[in-house]
């Protein structure tokens, strides 16, 4: 079993209480979690990473246990080995391209120099065709260009899983496939697990080995069948 989650978390707003109540095993390698927006998908992946706390439940990823409330588990992110994507990349702007791949990498409060040399990086510089933009800043990139940032900057870790909070939101719809097409290949090049977030059915289609569709704080399995 690649993923064991039963997690519960109450967050209580002025006006408004919201109850996430989620549950689900997968071996699925590419997971995707459906769903319109609000209803608890970029929780829940916070959640996973370690970036928030549930109040009572588990996490377990390939039989270790991250989060466990009963066991009074609870490893840090750093911990977890887990790559986390975010919808808006969180790129640093005073950083470039090279630099904030070797940001994961560094071992000091320092940032790293501007040419930092390190087989990794240039690995995943090469890969995603990155090499000519290597000193150029997150400003001067297109969209597509920042997402390969970020996945490489996720990748250099060599982490044991992916998660992606709706990597394709921000692309039109040409560069959405060729990116669809690209991460594939990265999954299936390293046999990463993966999870990703999204409510586009071209997305589901495209990743989902295993969907669970999320609504109102709610997790359920779709039993659909979308790639092999």
């Amino acid at each position: 079993m690649i993923w064991d989650v039963s997690v519960r978390k109450r967050y209580q707003g002025k006006d408004h209480q919201f109850d996430l109540d989620m549950a689900f095993q997968s071996q699925a390698q590419r997971l995707v979690l459906f769903g319109p927006s609000g209803a608890g998908k970029t929780q829940l992946l916070k959640m996973l990473s370690g970036l928030v706390t549930p109040d009572t439940g588990h996490i377990r990823f390939q039989q270790t246990a991250l989060f466990d409330s009963a066991q009074q588990v609870c490893l840090a992110p750093q911990a977890r080995s887990l790559a986390f994507v975010f919808q808006e990349y969180a790129l640093f702007p005073h950083l470039t391209v090279v630099q904030n791949i070797a940001f994961s990498l560094r071992k000091s409060c320092l940032n790293p120099p501007k040419q930092i040399e390190h087989p990794q990086v240039d690995q995943w510089l090469s890969k995603f065709a990155l090499k000519p933009l290597a000193n150029q800043y997150p400003h001067q990139l297109s969209g597509g260009q920042n997402q390969r940032v970020a996945l490489a900057r996720a990748l250099v870790m060599q982490p044991k899983a992916i998660l992606l909070d709706e990597p394709f939101s921000a692309l039109d719809q040409h560069l959405r496939q060729s990116l669809r097409d690209e991460l594939l290949q990265v999954q299936a090049l390293l046999s990463i697990p993966m999870i990703l977030i999204s409510h586009n059915p071209d997305d589901v289609k495209s990743f989902g080995e295993q969907v669970i569709e999320v609504r109102e704080g709610r997790s359920g399995l779709v039993s659909l069948t979308v790639s092999p």
